[in-house]
């Protein structure tokens, strides 16, 4: 790299011991001459990650700004990392996952090379052995961006690189979906709305173990709804014709996945792969309806597993 730059990376925490991991493989970036400060937002009632961060910060090749954002709504967390940012790009990464050397160094070189307003890299999911057969080949939990006629439209935060201007900079996430999820989303559709471009960077790797709590179809279902309902929430917000047209577009997808959930049942990974996307449809029409999205940021499963923010969800909605 010749030019230089500063970047914030950015990490929102909530009570999740494996933020070590996660700081770990930050510590092991290459930066090639980069100026790199790492921010971490403590979404806690009580600042519970500032020992864990004191105890590694001197592992941390990089200047650490920790920030206590208590209000369990991770839309809180991701705006207070907006506030203490002051670089030119602002990257984010989540708090149960791990970056690759290069990670940093990828997203960048995109944003350099394409002048885009955001980068999305992939996630990819590891499962434990005892993950059952149909999701690991079927891969259900990576995350990737969908591209329409050739255009992201939308993002998520669990790998991203955002270039501050002026487009990006009004930009809030929206506190009302902060319990909810979603508000990654509703953050880069906006984004887009306003003229922003996103790109995507192959080589920008990230990876997220795959929980015991997180591998059954019930999450993927549950995931896959709330998805749906915040594209329904979405067209909602617009002009009254266009959702009238999202409406019946996603009960004649609904039709037509369940019919092919039926074709496919001889397959264990079609069928259900097909029955996630009438589940997503289901939840667009939910959105367009109005419904009230669970509260899941900020409390536990019966396993004691963090249940987060639901995650921008790749779709064809």
């Amino acid at each position: 790299m010749t030019a230089i730059a500063r970047l914030d990376v950015c990490v929102c925490t909530f009570r999740r011991p494996y933020l070590a991991e996660t700081l770990k493989s930050l510590a092991a970036l290459e930066v090639d001459g980069l100026t790199v400060r790492i921010v971490i937002a403590d979404n806690d009632d009580t600042p519970s990650a500032a020992a864990l961060v004191d105890a590694l910060r001197p592992a941390l090749p990089f200047a650490v700004h920790y920030v206590h954002g208590p209000a369990r709504n991770i839309s809180v967390a991701r705006n207070a990392c907006l506030d203490a940012a002051d670089a030119e790009f602002i990257a984010f990464v989540d708090d149960d996952e791990t970056v690759t050397p290069t990670w940093l160094l990828a997203l960048y070189a995109e944003a350099l090379r394409t002048g885009a307003d955001a980068v999305l890299g992939p996630v990819e999911a590891v499962y434990d052995p005892s993950t059952p057969d149909w999701m690991r080949r079927g891969d259900f939990h990576s995350t990737l961006p969908v591209i329409v006629k050739g255009e992201i439209l939308t993002g998520y935060t669990c790998n991203v690189l955002i270039r501050r201007s002026e487009l990006s900079r009004p930009l809030r996430f929206d506190i009302g979906l902060g319990t909810s999820g979603g508000e990654d989303t509703d953050y880069f559709t906006r984004l887009y709305e306003r003229g922003g471009r996103l790109v995507f960077a192959p080589d920008a790797l990230v990876r997220e173990p795959v929980p015991a709590g997180r591998a059954s179809f019930g999450w993927l279902l549950q995931r896959r709804l709330r998805a749906g309902q915040t594209h329904g929430a979405q067209a909602r917000r617009g002009r009254p014709a266009q959702a009238a047209r999202t409406g019946a577009l996603a009960l004649a997808k609904i039709a037509y996945c369940l019919t092919i959930t039926a074709l496919t049942l001889p397959s264990p990974v079609a069928w259900r792969r097909n029955l996630l996307r009438a589940t997503l449809h289901l939840g667009v029409l939910g959105g367009l309806a109005g419904t009230r999205q669970a509260a899941i940021y900020g409390g536990r499963d019966p396993n004691n597993n963090h249940l987060d923010h639901a995650r921008a969800e790749a779709s064809d909605a």
